[in-house]
C-alpha cells in the first residue's frame, strides 16, 4: 500500500459510524422490555380504572408517556451528549423549546379566546 492510499483510508476512517455508539441486542431488549412495560402498566390502569380519579389517571398515562420517550431517544435512536459532538442533543433541545413555545402559546390563545368570545349571559332569560 502506498502513502496515498493510507491517507485516504484514514480520512474514510475519520467519517465511519462508530459501532458502539448503535447498540447491541442487549441494549435493544432492555428498550423492547421498557416500552412494553411503560405501555402494559398505563392500559391496565385505564381498562381496569385502578385509580378511580380519570385526572390523576390521565396524569399517570403522560408521565409514563415521557418516560417512553427518553426510553426511545436512548436505547433506539443511540441519543447521548457524546454523540455528533453534542449536535443531537442541542438539536433536541432545540425541538423541545419550540414545541413547548408552540403548544404553550396555542393553549393561551385558545383559552383567551373561549374566554373573551364565548357569550357570558344566562340563556334562561331569551324569549
Amino acid at each position: 500500500m502506498t502513502s496515498e492510499s493510507h491517507a485516504l483510508h484514514a480520512d474514510a476512517g475519520d467519517h465511519a459510524h462508530d459501532a458502539a455508539s448503535h447498540g447491541s441486542l442487549k441494549s435493544y431488549l432492555i428498550g423492547f422490555g421498557l416500552s412494553v412495560v411503560l405501555t402494559a402498566i398505563p392500559f391496565w390502569l385505564v381498562m381496569t380504572d385502578a385509580l378511580g380519579d380519570k385526572q390523576v389517571t390521565a396524569l399517570i398515562v403522560l408521565l409514563f408517556a415521557a418516560v417512553q420517550i427518553v426510553v426511545h431517544m436512548i436505547y433506539f435512536l443511540h441519543m447521548n451528549t457524546r454523540s455528533e459532538n453534542g449536535w443531537t442533543m442541542l438539536a433536541l433541545i432545540f425541538t423541545v423549546i419550540m414545541v413547548a413555545i408552540a403548544l404553550t402559546g396555542s393553549l393561551w390563545v385558545m383559552h383567551h379566546l373561549n374566554v373573551n368570545m364565548m357569550p357570558m349571559h344566562d340563556m334562561s332569560q331569551m324569549p
